[in-house]
């Protein structure tokens, strides 16, 4: 009985310290969102870059609901009882992810209404209600209504004849009541089509406001919606339409693959891609103005739940905004950058002019500021050399039009041997990479999709090539993915190397992904699942022991999310050994810094501003001699047990302190960091007496050196 009741005093003081240890996982995404929506409200920057960063606000907010709420409610659905590590049950999380999001939406709004809508219009860029249009301006409308927008809609009726409509994805909605002289009110469905423009311009001409701006400059706009509200009676005649009213759902898209019983994993995820369109709603957004009774109709036949809905005053689905960015108004928006490529290889242009570059010394890229292009360029040397036996490659979301899949392709035709493992599992670029993988085949390439139960998420290439003194391995291994337009975006680390350890590592990690092979241990590189959780480990206890032994010890880590809990406490032993632990986290930080007895030497800054933070470099000072990797993986269980991810050691002394520097660029950025508090708010780094602004992104844009510490 004793016992018990010491197990029971335990459990219970155990059970009272995760809200204190830990921040839930999706207050914080919300608290991440929140710093991309404040980037939207700082009008340092151009107004269409703060359009930019409101779009990018919502589509966030929507992947969030189709992914992490939507799991939420599946984990409810099935009777999970569990808690977050936090301490909240699932029915709790989504409480307090209304009661974050709810504010998070009027600022959004108020931010578009009453901020940067009518700074654009004052700088010619109109985006007007139906209600402002001249008389002139609505005859364009009519005009376009019949000519492009009446033949492509389909009214759906809804009474006992017709079952409710399948309303599909994010797609926008006008929920309609009519009133027929024989049945009296109906209701009806109009889908808003996506092939046309959500922002329909209007002819310059017709633009005459703002006067000051040239007409040139003018760009007028009306939402396509409001469109087809005003000639509804075309799609209804001899009915009276009563109302209209826009809503937007949210479904569940999160696929489920059972990898182990599909045939052909190209055919399951095509698939399964096709039936993301048909998952469950997660989420009804309607304009303010919807009556509680078509409220009601919507929650009842989607299934939802009251607090499953969001009222919006203005344009639903704002992500369509980031059209605007495309208009020519060089004016409003960022001054272009131009990457260059590194020294090292700004003059090679030949083949052989490219491989003696990486063999006279390692060589660091850092996107965007270094360009992209010197990839595309070893890739399509590989191609065309002789000498080059075979090309290897990972490839998780390459985009369109992709330079690097098309000069592998050409590889092949040259007769290389091609292996190249397409992820096919990488979310919602499935579509894309079934694409290109079918693409590749067609080429003669050997393609992989990789383990089964594992998403193949590492960044790497190997290219073998016969040279004097026998065959060279050139590798590259990054933090990005092999894309040449989030290339420009996100800011990404790669290093290009001969080193023979390494490049017998990379084959072994070939052979591991495409063939049988049960290695748990490398040379040199750090892969997960099998070695990259125990050399973590490792790394973070041999600095607790020098900080105990009083030779110091420091640890930064830069990173896109820090969620796994292992880590997590290793971090906090090492704070409490007297370890000095600098954080950069872009998003998801489910550590407390700064509580007292827990974690008073761990700092947690998050940069957001206008390119993406997507590189992960980890560092450990080792008493003056410091290890560095970089690679593929944050610090979440995802990256550490259920992926393949490869981190690479930086053994060339000059590329490790080029990166400490960089770090402490980072670290002293006092213009778009925040710091993260030991309540889970930010707030934003300050300019100290004596020092000067420090934007980062301005700072490695501009081409400096990084300055010696």
């Amino acid at each position: 009985m004793e016992e018990t009741a010491l197990q029971f005093v335990e459990t219970s003081a155990i059970a009272d310290e995760p809200e204190v240890r830990y921040i839930n996982r999706e207050v914080s995404w919300l608290e991440f969102n929140r710093r991309v929506l404040e980037e939207a409200m700082d009008p340092r920057h151009p107004l269409l870059e703060r359009v930019k960063f409101l779009a990018i606000f919502s589509s966030n907010l929507d992947e969030f609901f189709m992914i992490r709420v939507a799991g939420i409610h599946q984990q409810i659905a099935a009777g999970v009882i569990s808690r977050s590590v936090d301490g909240r049950l699932p029915s709790e999380q989504l409480v307090a992810i209304r009661r974050g999001v709810l504010p998070l939406i009027a600022m959004h709004r108020d931010c578009w209404l009453n901020d940067i809508q009518p700074q654009l219009r004052e700088a010619g860029v109109s985006i007007l209600d139906y209600a402002e249009l001249t008389a002139a301006q609505r005859q364009f409308c009519k005009e376009y209504f019949e000519r492009e927008v009446f033949p492509v809609l389909t009214p759906l009726a809804f009474d006992p004849s017709h079952p409710f409509p399948h309303i599909s994805n994010l797609s926008l909605n006008l929920a309609v009541v009519i009133r027929d002289p024989e049945e009296g009110e109906l209701f009806a469905r109009i889908k808003v089509p996506a092939v046309l423009p959500r922002l329909v311009p209007i002819n310059g001409g017709l633009c005459d406001e703002p006067a000051h701006i040239p007409p040139e400059r003018r760009h007028c706009f009306v939402w396509l919606e409001q469109i087809i509200a005003q000639h509804l009676a075309a799609l209804f005649p001899g009915e009276e339409v009563i109302e209209s009213h826009v809503f937007r759902i949210t479904r569940n898209a999160d696929m489920e693959i059972q990898e182990e019983e599909a045939a052909d994993l190209l055919r399951t995820i095509e698939a399964s891609v096709r039936q993301r369109r048909f998952g469950n709603a997660v989420r009804l957004v309607v304009a303010h103005d919807m009556p509680q009774n078509l409220r009601d109709l919507l929650l009842a036949n989607l299934k939802l739940k009251p607090t499953d809905l969001y009222d919006v005053h203005g344009p639903l689905g704002i992500s369509d905004l980031l059209a605007l960015t495309r208009i020519p108004r060089p004016d409003l928006q960022d001054p272009p950058f131009y990457p260059a490529p590194p020294p090292s290889l700004r003059h090679a242009r030949s083949s052989s002019e490219i491989f003696a570059a990486i063999r006279q010394q390692d060589i660091l890229l850092h996107h965007p500021f270094d360009s992209f292009q010197p990839l595309v360029e070893l890739i399509e040397a590989a191609a065309e050399d002789p000498n080059v036996l075979a090309i290897k490659q990972t490839l998780y979301r390459v985009g369109s039009n992709s330079p690097i899949v098309k000069a592998l392709m050409h590889a092949r035709d040259q007769d290389k041997q091609v292996t190249v493992l397409v992820e096919l599992k990488a979310r919602f670029d499935e579509e894309n990479n079934i694409t290109w993988a079918r693409a590749l085949e067609r080429a003669g390439v050997h393609v992989v999709y990789g383990l089964v139960g594992l998403k193949t998420h590492a960044k790497i290439a190997l290219i073998v090539r016969r040279e004097p003194d026998g065959m060279r391995r050139y590798v590259h291994v990054g933090t990005g993915n092999y894309n040449a337009t989030t290339a420009r975006i996100y800011t990404d680390l790669g290093v290009l190397t001969c080193r023979p350890d390494i490049g017998a590592d990379v084959s072994d990690l070939f052979n591991f992904l495409t063939g049988y092979s049960r290695q748990r241990e490398f040379r040199k590189l750090l892969v997960a699942p099998v070695s990259m959780r125990k050399g973590l480990v490792r790394l973070i206890r041999r600095e607790i022991d020098h900080a105990r032994a009083g030779r110091g010890g420091h640890l930064i880590f830069k990173v896109n999310s820090l969620v796994d809990p292992a880590l997590t406490e290793l971090l906090y032993e090492a704070s409490m050994a007297g370890v000095r632990v600098d954080l950069n986290v872009r998003g998801i930080c489910c550590l407390r810094p700064g509580v007292p007895g827990l974690s008073e030497n761990i700092s947690v800054r998050s940069i957001v501003g206008r390119f993406l933070e997507h590189s992960r470099v980890y560092y450990f000072s080792n008493a003056g001699a410091p290890d560095v990797y970089i690679g593929s993986a944050d610090v979440m269980q995802r990256n550490l047990d259920r992926r393949v991810e490869a981190m690479i050691p930086i053994e060339d002394p000059a590329i490790v302190e080029q990166i400490r520097r960089m770090l402490d660029i980072y670290q002293h950025d006092n213009q778009r960091a925040r710091i993260l508090q030991p309540d889970g708010s930010y707030r934003r780094a300050e300019v100290l007496d004596g020092s000067e602004p420090l934007d980062s992104h301005d700072f490695f844009g501009a081409g400096h050196d990084t300055p010696a510490r």
